[in-house]
């Protein structure tokens, strides 16, 4: 029987640093992930396919924005931005990795699934938003906006502008869970969760509603990762492996942890937030859940021996 893998895909397995985030560099970056997919699906994982949005979502706020100032088309909702992001990535994901496939004289279906994921509407993160999306505003601009709508900025010095701070709930129930897991464990890929999925609560008894929210993607991943019973959750990064000391002379890369010893190094701040430590948390997740392993590592090391560093239980 064919294991059962979640592949989290980074940001930049579309859209890379630097780059402008035209359709061709989107489409060349996602056919080299897709790539390295195939040395799972040689060694008899069967792939449930998550992916980040940030870039993406990015920009679809600034054509709302410039569509209602220009056109008077009026602005959508964040959760709205989030499906509409789904559904182009995981069409530019499904089209590359059928190519991939095809290459490899490989036959799957790929089946995209626009994924809701149930939040709750008094989580904390409400009352602190902490998430930074969308384009960079001046002081001015910014304090324009707060003044007319209310919401929190915080300001980037690294890239000199401020920027809109949206509440990061926690995610509790992955939509249709139960055929994800179906149609991939008869062998199809899915691509579910995109950016996190999008972030819904029950504002009456049976009446679901999106909300104004973003959803870290690594914990959506692991949490859907547990709840399809998954052998294995992979998370994806630009490094080889987690390091402690990153970027210190005292740098160390490990090759394998224990969940205690990660939260040791979290407590410690080894791990920077934004960066490593939503995807050691995300890790520690999985693990507590389904005792089964994670490993955090690059997507050119993916089903590689020893590839990339390993998060068990004990």
């Amino acid at each position: 029987m064919k294991k059962l893998a979640v592949v989290a895909f980074g940001g930049n397995a579309l859209l890379q640093a630097g780059q402008k985030g035209t359709i061709d560099e989107q489409e060349e970056n996602a056919y080299k992930t897709s790539e390295t997919l195939i040395k799972l699906m040689k060694r008899d994982y069967n792939l449930v396919l998550t992916h980040g949005n940030g870039p993406q979502v990015g920009n679809i706020l600034l054509a709302n924005q410039g569509g209602n100032q220009i056109h008077g088309i009026p602005e959508m909702p964040l959760d709205i931005c989030v499906a509409y992001s789904q559904g182009f990535i995981g069409y530019v994901i499904e089209q590359q990795l059928r190519n991939v496939l095809l290459k490899n004289d490989m036959d799957r279906d790929i089946l995209t699934i626009v994924t809701q994921v149930l939040v709750n509407k008094d989580d904390e993160a409400f009352n602190n938003p902490t998430k930074p999306i969308g384009p960079y505003y001046s002081k001015e601009a910014a304090e324009k906006i707060i003044a007319e709508t209310g919401a929190k900025f915080a300001e980037d010095k690294a890239r000199g502008g401020w920027r809109k701070l949206v509440a990061s709930p926690k995610p509790l129930v992955i939509s249709n869970k139960k055929s994800i897991e179906r149609i991939a464990r008869e062998g199809h890929i899915v691509i579910a969760v995109g950016g996190g999925g999008i972030p819904a609560f029950y504002v009456e008894p049976n009446k679901l509603q999106g909300i104004d929210a973003v959803i870290d993607k690594d914990l959506a991943s692991a949490l859907l990762a547990a709840q399809i019973n998954a052998d294995k959750l992979f998370i994806l990064t630009d490094v080889p492996k987690v390091c402690i000391n990153f970027n210190t002379p005292q740098e160390k890369a490990i090759d394998r942890m224990t969940i205690s010893q990660a939260k040791k190094y979290l407590a410690e701040g080894q791990f920077a937030e934004g960066s490593m430590a939503p995807k050691i948390r995300a890790a520690i997740n999985f693990v507590e859940m389904s005792a089964k392993d994670t490993i955090i590592t690059k997507s050119t090391l993916l089903g590689v021996d020893d590839g990339g560093t390993r998060i068990t239980m004990v």
